[in-house]
């Protein structure tokens, strides 16, 4: 889209014009008015539209890209992500709540995002063009396969093996634009129209969007300490028969971050295939362990026979702009998955998932990872020795094993007065309604840090001591 984008901004929302910008495209993305795909105009001609600063419409889009609305690609501009499903596009009564981006200072805690700047751009650059001039390539004249480039496939069969003792049949993984494709398939797979999936709560909204766009109903269930708590969802499962799957992220609960242990792991095996219900298990930033032992996925351990459905993601690897996500499902429901991703979207980018396959096989991921944890963890100290250092008796954490965020509970006060106040000083936050379905709101804020250097964390960390409502 080339031409000047016309955007109604409400002047009633208040705060940043960030995030008055960022939500009026959302609001034309969910109404059908941009659609995936859609080309929008370049930061400056948007600014001289809206008779704004550049930087502000810059901050807009990045924004969105970090939200998954929005994609970038080098050298051609920004899109409408290619992987929102139309019926969340139709269905959708409101936008996905954007998170604000500050005004004066521009700093936000996301809600997980890594950081493009690690990207191995010239490594994926090289990648991308032996893909792009490969004879495979320029010899394919027909559609490719629904299921993703088999190259794909089978270099992530072998990574799930190495890394995380999945056993994956390259016939039973399924390459999608991103992990919100992925879930959304799942649903459409496990779930007939009026039928109902447990979740956690408090949980991932885009999440609960996928699985409403399919058509099911969305049950919150409580999670504790140890991930969700498996007493809650056996009662639910005897109460409401209507329930015929479950969404977990045990590897690094969202947005909590913590994990689940081996014990309810295999107590949540049990209740499942006593039940008959399937699973969806998403276990992004698997990647991201930084101490103790390896701690291997549901798909790793589920009994013969069990519907279990693992979704992963190579964007929070990479870059939130690579929509790269990934599924293993058991033959009947891999079928039904791409069946109905054939529906919506033939095929994916076929040069972008064979340039993966080589960063693959090549090692350069793994080499990306490995720099990527470095990095992260030493970040995520620095953050959290701040917090220790600034905010004692005024907030509290548990410092998690691995993820790219941290749960920081606010002690006494409201996360929404903290997040209003940090926001008038220059700091975006992620408060605790954010990922509430039914029960009260925590009051909490989910802080994602691995996008911010180290200069950022202490300037985040300082307003947030500065802005204490009390």
């Amino acid at each position: 889209m080339r031409d000047p984008l016309a955007l109604e901004i409400d002047p009633g929302l208040g705060g940043p014009l960030f995030l008055a910008i960022a939500e009026a495209i959302t609001r034309d993305i969910t109404r059908g008015r941009l659609k995936p795909g859609a080309r929008l105009p370049g930061t400056r001609a948007l600014a001289r539209e809206l008779g704004v600063n550049r930087n502000t419409v810059d901050a807009a889009y990045q924004e969105l890209l970090t939200q998954g609305w929005l994609q970038a690609e080098p050298a051609r501009g920004t899109f409408v992500a290619q992987d929102l499903p139309q019926g969340m596009l139709a269905r959708s009564a409101a936008p996905v709540p954007v998170e604000p981006v500050a005004p004066r200072a521009g700093l936000a805690f996301t809600d997980g995002a890594p950081d493009p700047k690690l990207v191995p751009d010239k490594a994926l650059a090289r990648a991308f063009r032996r893909a792009l001039l490969s004879p495979a390539f320029r010899a394919g004249a027909d559609y490719g396969d629904a299921r993703g480039t088999l190259s794909l496939r089978q270099a992530l069969a072998g990574y799930l093996a190495t890394d995380r003792g999945v056993v994956a049949d390259p016939a039973r993984l399924l390459i999608a634009r991103g992990s919100q494709m992925a879930l959304f398939l799942a649903a459409r797979a496990v779930l007939s129209p009026g039928e109902v999936i447990a979740v956690e709560e408090p949980g991932y909204p885009l999440a609960w969007a996928a699985f409403r766009a399919a058509g099911a109903g969305v049950r919150g269930l409580p999670v504790d300490g140890g991930g969700l708590r498996i007493d809650a969802l056996e009662a639910a499962l005897v109460q409401d028969p209507r329930i015929r799957a479950v969404y977990v992220t045990p590897h690094h609960q969202y947005p909590t971050t913590v994990s689940m242990g081996a014990a309810r792991r295999l107590q949540l095996l049990e209740v499942a295939q006593r039940h008959g219900v399937a699973l969806i298990e998403d276990d992004y930033d698997h990647e991201y362990r930084f101490e103790g032992r390896p701690v291997l996925p549901l798909a790793a351990r589920a009994p013969e026979g069990l519907p279990l459905i693992y979704v992963g993601s190579l964007s929070k690897l990479l870059s939130p702009g690579i929509r790269l996500g990934y599924a293993l499902a058991p033959e009947p429901l891999l079928r039904r998955m791409a069946e109905a991703r054939a529906a919506i979207d033939r095929q994916g980018d076929a040069p972008l998932e064979a340039a993966l396959a080589d960063l693959i096989r090549e090692g350069d991921l793994g080499r990306h990872a490995r720099k990527a944890r470095r990095v992260y963890r030493a970040r995520r100290d620095l953050l959290a020795g701040l917090l220790e250092a600034h905010l004692a008796g005024r907030a509290t954490f548990d410092l998690p094993a691995g993820g790219l965020a941290l749960w920081l509970r606010c002690a006494g006060v409201s996360a929404e007065a903290w997040a209003e106040a940090a926001g008038q000083a220059g700091l975006a936050l992620l408060p605790g309604r954010r990922f509430a379905l039914e029960g009260p709101a925590p009051q909490a804020f989910r802080l994602g840090y691995a996008a911010l250097d180290e200069g950022q964390i202490a300037k985040a960390v300082a307003i947030l001591s500065r802005s204490f409502p009390g």
